[in-house]
């Protein structure tokens, strides 16, 4: 039985994607050989954000562009940031079930907890792990085990829902449930590939997973 749900943030439940490409394309812009393109940046996201630079980039010092990159991220966020579809009411519904709630993500904690502020889930997370409270980041287990330990959890009866390679590895290793993404960017078959025990192609198809009805609408 699945008594806790660990999320991914970008691309999992919060639509970031859109935020997080233009921003690469406009801070890499002239700093590449060549000019970046859409499908080069998708296959890294949800890897930590000075790994993407150093490889778009070629640097070993990325400081300077982690640093443009956060100041238009920020300036972008709230304009292109959107929940996907039946996050609020599949969240609200596990919150008002008992499960525990946790967020696992690769970002820095001040942009986490803005998204999930604008969205009203903030505060029905119980745990959230960010950039910030690990010495290594997911594909590494440390960041679930981390969640799990903080929510005092039983990783056998953990669900980590993600849309990266890296967060269907990160529970593997930590001993949860890995479960990807459909709506991933990265397609579904690329997932596939990582052994997620579960593939969801609705948010509500978690509460399936929980044991729960779903309404079909």
């Amino acid at each position: 039985m699945i008594r806790t749900v660990l999320f991914d943030l970008d691309g999992t439940i919060i639509d970031t994607n859109e935020l997080i490409i233009e921003t690469f394309l406009h801070v890499l812009l002239e700093r590449t050989p060549t000019p970046l393109t859409r499908d080069q940046i998708i296959p890294s996201m949800g890897m930590p954000l000075e790994y993407q630079l150093r490889e778009f980039s070629g640097l070993d010092d990325v400081e300077e562009l982690k640093a443009a990159y956060r100041r238009y991220n920020i300036s972008r966020h709230d304009e292109l940031v959107r929940e996907f579809p039946h996050v609020k009411e599949v969240i609200g519904a596990l919150h008002e079930g008992g499960i525990q709630l946790g967020i696992v993500t690769t970002k820095m904690r001040e942009t986490t907890e803005r998204a999930l502020r604008m969205f009203g889930l903030l505060d029905q997370m119980g745990v959230v792990v960010t950039i910030n409270d690990v010495q290594h980041a997911k594909p590494h287990p440390e960041p679930v085990l981390l969640a799990i330990e903080k929510l005092k959890a039983d990783p056998a009866t953990t669900l980590m829902v993600g849309d990266s390679p890296a967060d269907i590895q990160s529970a593997n290793a930590a001993g949860a449930i890995s479960c990807g993404v459909a709506w991933s960017l990265k397609g579904e078959a690329v997932l596939s590939q990582y052994e997620p025990r579960h593939i969801i192609h609705d948010m509500r198809d978690i509460l399936t997973l929980v044991g729960w009805e779903r309404e079909s609408k």
